[in-house]
């Protein structure tokens, strides 16, 4: 477990300094207040939710740090993997540059609605980790797994590629940027296919998800998908 603490906490270091890193770096500037907002909005969410994993759900924890490119089992879901990373960098580098050549103009009030989709959607995520021990980072099927139709899954098949989406529009906002939701419109796509493969992939592996998807009948977003 001590391994696994060690891996969650360096990861949440890297995730700070990339962000930075992208942001400040790419921006050619620290007088960049919406980004600096945003890093402590993201930043303390997904640390709040590590140490809640931490003390409470360690297996679910481990699972989550397993994840990335290269931790899939079928390739097509690591090159999905991949361009999940590439379409989340967009959304960072996207707004920094806009910021450093003034492509666009947010005002304040926008800035703070997408700090709160970015709270918002933390907080999705945060309540499917605490209905779902596997939320697993990767596309599995535990030997003791079984299907979750209680909580945020009673309203979608997929709450967390939910909560993600909610995080992901509200980025650009905070950051300042009209342009860094065509990074987001990338997302959409890259998480409709994961969402595909692993709904074809938990059909043949999970005893009960076939009934599961025809009791609830949207994917992501109620009465749209």
């Amino acid at each position: 477990m001590k391994n696994v603490k060690a891996r969650a906490f360096g990861g949440l270091l890297f995730l700070v300094i990339f962000l930075a890193a992208a942001l400040f770096v790419t921006a050619w500037t620290l007088d960049y207040w919406q980004a600096w907002v945003f890093t402590a909005v993201f930043s303390g969410s997904a640390l709040a939710i590590t140490l809640y994993l931490m003390k409470n759900d360690p297996k679910l924890l481990e699972r989550r740090v397993t994840a990335g490119p290269g931790a899939e089992k079928e390739q097509i879901q690591n090159v999905i993997q991949v361009l999940a990373q590439i379409a989340f960098l967009a959304a960072i580098v996207l707004p920094a540059l806009d910021h450093r050549f003034g492509w666009s103009s947010v005002p304040a009030s926008f800035v703070a609605a997408g700090d709160l989709l970015v709270l918002l959607g933390f907080l999705m995520v945060f309540l499917v980790f605490r209905e779902n021990t596997f939320a697993s980072g990767t596309i599995e099927v535990a030997a003791e797994q079984s299907v979750i139709a209680t909580g945020p899954y009673a309203l979608v098949r997929h709450p967390m590629y939910s909560g993600a989406l909610v995080m992901l529009l509200g980025v650009p906002l905070a950051l300042g940027s009209w342009w860094g939701l065509l990074a987001f419109i990338l997302m959409v796509l890259v998480i409709a296919l994961r969402v595909l493969g692993e709904e074809d992939f938990l059909s043949k592996n999970l005893p009960g998800y076939s009934q599961y998807r025809a009791n609830v009948k949207y994917r992501l977003v109620p009465f749209i998908w």
